[in-house]
């Protein structure tokens, strides 16, 4: 069997992206309060800008990953829903001594994709790269794939397409998404946040940045985000412990961070030692006959 991969749709299609949760930072000191909890630079971000970026803890460990969305009165903090009860009291414990209000964003995301979305974008919005949108903002991902953000609903008229294939899309593209089941696992190096802009290393500091920087200037990160696919039976979720092969023996190795299974086939991220030879053979170890195999990441693995 040949195997089955995430792919673009024929056409722009809209995918409902229910699972994503939207913070919204509004206030005069929002810039200035961000700027001291997370690993990116918030204060490089002009309206109409986004980036990667994670939220520690004091260890350096992660309560989320997210993505930033810069507008002329908010910033906009997109993560998985799951994270919410434990992250958001985290953001909002020194908001007190800020003028910074901290709320859900009242609007929704949508993600489209599909051959001839970057043409249909910019018939659409007169954009060609991530900028500002009426009551909004669109953020380029990748060749053909945007997400949008706004205040209102929007009326596309487009197809839609299962969410499952937006996440799974991601997944292909090396980009992270911590769960619940994930948090204070990892640190940012962990998750290729370093790779994909996600960290700035000249910022200053923000909470856990002293072992956010150990990790990179002394090497003591030894693990990153691997992409892997294959076969799998049986559904597959955020958590599930992965089994490398040693010879005629098979050891634990990493857990599932995401993962898109569509008729037997199945694509994941996992964080794995950064030394896993290319050549690896993987399984799950609840589904003993699956079978995976690393995939090539599409950016360049950094310290």
């Amino acid at each position: 069997m040949s195997l089955l991969t995430p792919v673009f749709p024929a056409e722009p299609t809209l995918f409902p992206l229910t699972d994503l949760a939207i913070t919204s930072l509004s206030g005069i000191d929002r810039v200035k309060y961000l700027q001291g909890q997370v690993t990116c630079d918030v204060n490089a971000l002009q309206p109409g800008q986004s980036t990667l970026g994670g939220h520690c803890d004091a260890k350096g460990k992660l309560w989320s990953d997210f993505r930033l969305l810069c507008l002329e009165e908010h910033l906009l903090l997109l993560t998985k829903s799951s994270v919410l009860a434990r992250q958001l009291p985290e953001l909002k414990k020194f908001a007190v001594f800020a003028k910074v209000e901290i709320a859900t964003y009242p609007g929704q995301a949508v993600g489209v994709a599909g051959q001839g979305t970057d043409a249909w974008m910019a018939a659409q919005f007169a954009i060609e790269t991530t900028a500002l949108i009426p009551g909004g903002m669109a953020v380029r991902i990748e060749t053909d794939r945007w997400l949008l953000v706004s205040e209102q609903t929007l009326s596309l008229g487009l197809p839609t397409g299962q969410e499952s294939l937006w996440w799974g899309l991601d997944i292909k593209a090396g980009i992270p998404h911590l769960e619940a089941v994930h948090q204070g696992e990892y640190i940012p190096q962990m998750l290729n946040l370093q790779a994909l802009d996600g960290i700035s290393f000249t910022k200053g500091c923000y909470m856990g940045q002293e072992i956010v920087a150990r990790a990179k200037y002394r090497g003591a990160n030894n693990r990153a985000l691997f992409v892997l696919a294959g076969s799998a039976a049986n559904p597959v979720a955020s958590g599930d412990a992965l089994e490398i092969r040693l010879g005629d023996n098979w050891r634990r190795s990493g857990m599932v961070l995401n993962a898109w299974q569509q008729d037997g086939q199945l694509w994941l991220t996992a964080v794995l030692p950064k030394d896993t030879e290319t050549d690896a053979q993987f399984r799950l170890k609840q589904e003993e006959a699956s079978s995976l195999s690393l995939q090539a990441l599409p950016y360049p693995l950094i310290d």
